[in-house]
């Protein structure tokens, strides 16, 4: 494997795409990864956002921020860049997905008057739903996606997504939702008087008793509350999950992998690449970080035998005989090392046949970890040889 390949389509994806989406399982380097990548757009002249769904704060960590809102704030070029070295004059920001914040957005822009709108966002059942329903925050944030790549007037966002399986979750997330609207319980439960829900299947009536029992009728009565408040958005909200599903498939959108050489890292890696095939999607780049780096050529089992060698070595000369033992503990050490790359390389090259993606770049294990732009920049010398 060539350790400075790196296809053309890594540069293509800061340079052309509108959408990227870095994903992988966690602990592999996913948040670096996408803050790299948006940082390089904004080197080469673009207005680039990055956002995390992931509530941790290794993205501010690894921008050097305090913290992140669910609003993009931009970062002054001075921190990024500030040698002047930018190929040219871009933008970067950076946000945190809001769950909660940006439901309220959503309810309030597809409303049909601020009366409507109030009455969803003071419903009980509503305020639970926004903050803690399964499957919510995957559908928020690809919501937050549609957003700043309609509204928010970036040339690229890049996104930053949870770990592997629950990334899925993401992608699923608008075909969910319009499974639902669609669901004969939920439009019998749409129905805009409580007449027509008494004439609603004897299935729905039963399951409705049932559920009060459990939660009680309180819960029951803030639940068609909030669905008779919803009455009328439904086609808005299909439309929009509609929409949100052809920017996922667009070109221009742009799904890299992200693993680490380690043998759990790989096998989720090409667990993800079937599963988004399986989706229609391809991946268009794999990065592999934290892969230990080659010292030369030779065979491990060459350098033992040198090991070997050395401590036959010095006679009886006490100082020859102690440098030659130091010096063959060197080469068995070196031979270790030689054989954790080799074996990493092979995953990987595994990984890479499965991914099917020319491009790849391939990160090495660090002295440090990425908490500020310096140790940032040199990210991006490995991804892009910028």
């Amino acid at each position: 494997m060539n350790e400075t390949e790196r296809g053309g389509s890594l540069v293509e994806l800061a340079t052309e795409r509108s959408v990227v989406i870095s994903c992988g399982t966690g602990g592999v380097g996913k948040t670096t990864t996408a803050a790299a990548i948006a940082l390089e757009a904004a080197r080469r002249g673009r207005n680039a956002v990055v956002v995390t769904i992931d509530p941790a704060k290794r993205l501010a960590n690894a921008l050097g921020l305090d913290e992140l809102t669910n609003a993009p704030r931009e970062i002054d070029r001075a921190r990024w860049d500030p040698t002047g070295r930018g190929i040219q004059q871009g933008r970067l920001s950076a946000l945190m997905l809001d769950t909660k914040t940006t439901f309220d957005e959503l309810v309030a822009s597809q409303a049909a008057d601020p009366e409507q709108a109030r009455r969803i966002l003071d419903n009980r059942f509503y305020r639970n739903v926004s903050e803690a329903l399964s499957g919510t925050q995957d559908y928020m944030a690809t919501e937050k996606l549609y957003e700043l790549h309609t509204q928010g007037g970036f040339d690229l966002v890049v996104v930053d997504t949870p770990p592997t399986r629950h990334a899925l979750d993401f992608l699923d997330a608008p075909a969910r939702l319009t499974r639902l609207l669609d669901n004969r319980i939920f439009r019998l439960l749409m129905a805009p008087t409580r007449a027509s829900l008494r004439l609603a299947g004897f299935a729905v009536q039963t399951f409705l008793r049932t559920v009060a029992r459990v939660v009680g009728r309180d819960v029951i009565n803030d639940v068609i509350a909030f669905l008779r408040a919803f009455e009328g958005m439904e086609e808005g909200f299909r439309q929009r999950a509609a929409r949100v599903e052809g920017l996922l498939a667009d070109p221009g959108t742009a799904f890299v992998l992200v693993t680490s050489p380690r043998r759990d890292a790989v096998d989720e890696a090409i667990y993800f690449a079937d599963a988004l095939a399986e989706h229609g999607h391809e991946v268009d780049a794999l990065v592999v970080n934290r892969i230990y780096p080659r010292f030369g050529d030779e065979d491990p089992a060459g350098l033992r035998a040198r090991a070997t060698m050395l401590e036959q070595r010095g006679g009886d000369d006490a100082p020859r005989k102690s440098a030659a033992v130091r010096l063959a503990a060197l080469y068995e050490n070196l031979a270790d090392l030689q054989e954790v790359a080799n074996r990493e390389r092979t995953q990987v090259a595994g990984a890479k046949e499965r991914v099917r993606s020319d491009a790849a770049a391939f990160v090495p294990l660090l002295p440090h970890d990425v908490t500020d732009f310096e140790s940032l920049h040199a990210i991006t010398t490995h991804l892009f040889g910028s």
